[in-house]
C-alpha cells in the first residue's frame, strides 16, 4: 500500500489542460492508470482513443462529451464512461474550471488519433512501465 500526495507530483500540461498522473506504472501498476485533470473554461481534449475503457468523474465545472460522435451533456456529479476505441473527447462549456479525475484500464496507456496514429501526450507514462 502507498498514499500519493497529489501536490507532490508536478504537473503538465496542453493548452487549457492541466494534468497529474496519481497512480500508474511509476507506483508499479500494470492494468490501471488515475489521471487528476483540471480544465480552463472552453478548454477541450483533443478527440482520441485508446484500446481499454475510461471512467471519468467530474467533480467541478460542466461540459459535453462526444463519444462515437454521440453528444451528451454533463455536470458535477457526472460519470462518464467511455468503451474501449471509443472516439471521444470532454469539452468545458462552463464559466468555471472543471475538475475530473479519471480511470483508464491499462497502463501504460496508449493514445491515438481517431485514424489510429499514436497521440504523443505530456504524461506518457510508456518509459516509466516495468
Amino acid at each position: 500500500m502507498s498514499v500519493v500526495e497529489h501536490a507532490a507530483i508536478e504537473p503538465v500540461s496542453l493548452p487549457g489542460i492541466e494534468h497529474r498522473t496519481v497512480a500508474g506504472p511509476r507506483d508499479g501498476l500494470k492494468s490501471l492508470e488515475v489521471w487528476v485533470q483540471t480544465l480552463a473554461p472552453g478548454a477541450e481534449t483533443p478527440l482520441h482513443r485508446h484500446d481499454c475503457e475510461e471512467v471519468v468523474v467530474v467533480l467541478a465545472g460542466a461540459g459535453r462529451c462526444e463519444i462515437n460522435g454521440e453528444v451528451q451533456v454533463f455536470g458535477p456529479g457526472s460519470t462518464i464512461i467511455v468503451p474501449p476505441n471509443a472516439v471521444h473527447r470532454l469539452v468545458v462549456t462552463s464559466e468555471e474550471e472543471m475538475r475530473v479525475v479519471a480511470a483508464v484500464g491499462m497502463a501504460p496507456v496508449t493514445v491515438e488519433t481517431p485514424d489510429g496514429a499514436r497521440l504523443p501526450l505530456p504524461w506518457d507514462q510508456h518509459h516509466l512501465a516495468r
